[in-house]
């Protein structure tokens, strides 16, 4: 379970035990229900990370709702993470995080085609291997908190949990034009796990 989860978890089982000792049955179940589903949220299950050299990740759990090539050959890839996916964010190459840049803006819900463009995010810029790719962090409707656990300069290793998504988001990946994509629009895929894309 992500550390994030705490700071919600804790307060919900301290209420819901005051709740259950003051002979208040029905808010202290509504109150462990909470808690039980903060848990399931902020779960952060071991993925086995394919080990293959030139392969690119998924940064997230979630579904492909977008696969766009710009004129320039870059493609971007998008994921949308509904409210019962994993939030846990994963790096898709072995590399150095380059660039983290904080960008406030709107809260569309996150399958909006402008959420990528308009709502508020973290883009992070990695490289490693020959490869120079964009991570953004989208926040949703719901998601209000985009949370990145790297600085720039540090590296990180392919499938390594980097950040979270707080309650439903998006996640877009941009990759250069030497990056061939193995998924298509409607594939279910998760962070760290599922291989997204090869370098050609």
């Amino acid at each position: 379970m992500a550390s994030d989860a705490y700071r919600f978890l804790i307060p919900l089982m301290i209420l819901g035990g005051l709740a259950a000792f003051f002979s208040l049955p029905v808010l202290a179940g509504i109150l462990f229900l909470l808690a039980v589903f903060t848990a399931f949220f902020f779960r952060n299950p071991e993925r086995r990370i394919p080990g293959a050299p030139g392969l690119v990740v998924s940064p997230a759990d979630g579904k492909v709702v977008k696969i766009a090539r710009r004129a320039d050959g870059e493609q971007t890839l998008s994921i949308f993470l509904s409210i019962f996916d994993i939030h846990i964010n994963r790096s898709p190459i072995d590399g150095v995080l380059e660039d983290l840049l904080y960008k406030r803006g709107k809260f569309k819900v996150a399958f909006d085609e402008e959420a990528s463009r308009v709502n508020e995010q973290n883009i992070l810029t990695i490289s490693g291997g020959g490869v120079r790719l964009v991570v953004k962090q989208v926040a949703g409707m719901i998601a209000r908190r985009v949370i990145c656990w790297k600085k720039p300069g540090e590296p990180v290793r392919r499938g390594e949990v980097i950040g979270l998504i707080r309650f439903g988001s998006r996640v877009d990946v941009v990759v250069p034009e030497g990056v061939r994509i193995l998924v298509k629009v409607g594939d279910r895929v998760k962070g760290g796990a599922s291989v997204i894309g090869e370098c050609v």
